[in-house]
């Protein structure tokens, strides 16, 4: 068994956030970037190695035992499907998943069966299993199509009747006159582990995981400033 704890952080919106958990809790942290080109940071002293992923990856890296933690939006972890565990709700990187539709259209519909009904039941998104599973749990059948970036064209040129994607305040759906229709879950960063090394390194990952856990409780408590 590596000696080392592997630690997989973000980058991008949620690297942030992360790192000052990691300080909070009193993690080495000297040299340390999520958006340069060196990708691994290695601390002998303390055992612990940094390695530095996309947040689509992370899920994965965890899953396969390349790293024994890692932090990642819960919308990540439920479009992966990675069989991991969840252990701390870090409560930072709030956004919701919702669908969403055409403003004129919606009100003309006032459903989903009756939107769906008027169209080609499809729907665009970035988050295809997560778009499957809401749908197939409404026992509504669509066509998913898979899109990369600016999913709210495509209701406008005639793709798709409905998008599912992640919104924070909403502002970007308004800016192209779309409504939310329907929510799917809220979403949060969270520390989540491999199944095997939380058998193994069981001591080293709860004792990180109650730390983190304190450290969100003072947080939402106002102690810590």
């Amino acid at each position: 068994m590596d000696q080392y704890l592997t630690f997989a952080l973000p980058k991008g919106k949620l690297s942030g956030k992360t790192l000052e958990l990691l300080h909070t809790i009193g993690l080495p942290l000297d040299g340390v970037e999520t958006e340069g080109r060196q990708l691994v940071f290695t601390f002998p002293e303390e055992e612990l190695r940094y390695i530095i992923c996309r947040p689509t990856d992370i899920p994965t890296y965890v899953e396969y035992g390349a790293a024994d933690l890692g932090i990642v939006g819960k919308d990540t972890i439920e479009e992966a499907g990675a069989d991991v565990f969840e252990l701390v709700d870090l409560k930072f990187g709030y956004c919701r998943f919702v669908v969403a539709a055409l403003r004129e259209k919606w009100e003309q519909a006032g459903s989903l069966e009756e939107l769906l009904a008027m169209g080609h039941r499809r729907v665009a998104t970035k988050f295809p299993r997560v778009a499957a599973n809401f749908f197939r749990n409404q026992g509504l059948q669509v066509e998913i199509i898979k899109l990369h970036g600016n999913i709210e064209l495509a209701p406008q040129v005639g793709l798709a009747d409905l998008i599912v994607d992640i919104v924070s305040t909403g502002r970007t759906l308004r800016e192209n006159d779309l409504v939310e229709v329907a929510p799917i879950f809220p979403a949060t960063a969270r520390l989540i582990a491999n199944r095997v090394s939380y058998r193994l390194k069981h001591r080293q990952l709860a004792e990180m995981a109650a730390k983190m856990r304190a450290a969100v409780e003072k947080q939402e408590t106002g102690t810590v400033r």
